[in-house]
């Protein structure tokens, strides 16, 4: 089942949802919503050797074989966020978004291969569809909710796969179609109006491949994943 192919049937769902509630007439809003996300990626530290475009291991100016060290970062990116989201009960509640969202980050490749070592940033960018299931609770104008999110992806800027080419002979499938993480947080609802902020996080990677020759550090693989934060402004429309 390719990606449009899962989204489909994710929208089906969130249809068959929307017009049963709309039915009943009780417990129930939608909505649209749009903000920010703020997001880092995180792979650890990792050693390892670096190739040419012929496969051959690149050699520093002592002759011998460079290990580059492939570093996360802790700066973030500031990315955009917007779609619907439908709401089901009143003080305990269901609440299922649709959301197209840009998020990425930096991580450090630090080159050996002269006498003074170099640091070159990759900024990562990419795209996807984000549908969270969250469950919350709400007294008064305050909610708390929490639950998972898949997240689609549906474009990036090709840095990753540029960066990594020199360390991996295996990108083919480095990059997940799909991830599966989770959401929670706390919003606050005035009138018609909402603000929501939420922290998100993975339990499955973003991108994942073996390393080629052998690491300096003894790890055969590289696993990022993506941690962000989301502050959204929403507005009930029904």
């Amino acid at each position: 089942m390719n990606i449009l192919t899962k989204f489909a049937c994710i929208c089906s769902l969130c249809l068959i949802g929307i017009t049963s509630a709309q039915a009943q007439k009780k417990g129930f809003a939608i909505g649209i919503k749009g903000g920010v996300n703020l997001s880092r990626l995180t792979m650890g530290d990792v050693f390892t050797t670096r190739y040419d475009d012929n496969g051959n291991a690149y050699l520093g100016y002592d002759g011998k074989e460079v290990r580059d060290n492939l570093k996360q970062s802790f700066s973030t990116r500031t990315g955009a966020v917007g779609g619907i989201y439908a709401r089901f009960g009143r003080t305990i509640f269901i609440q299922p978004e649709v959301l197209v969202s840009t998020k990425g980050g930096t991580f450090d490749i630090i080159k050996n291969d002269g006498q003074t070592p170099t640091t070159t940033s990759v900024n990562v960018k990419y795209s996807n569809i984000d549908v969270p299931l969250l469950m919350g609770l709400k007294a008064g104008p305050i909610r708390i909710l929490a639950g998972p999110v898949t997240s689609f992806r549906i474009g990036d800027n090709q840095r990753l796969r540029d960066a990594f080419k020199q360390y991996t002979s295996n990108l083919n499938d480095a990059m997940s179609e799909a991830t599966f993480g989770y959401q929670f947080g706390a919003g606050l609802d005035i009138g018609n109006i909402s603000l929501d902020v939420r922290k998100e996080g993975s339990f499955t990677n973003l991108a994942s491949f073996e390393l080629d020759g052998i690491p300096a550090d003894g790890k055969g693989s590289l696993k990022q994943k993506i941690t962000s934060w989301q502050v959204t402004l929403g507005l009930k429309i029904i």
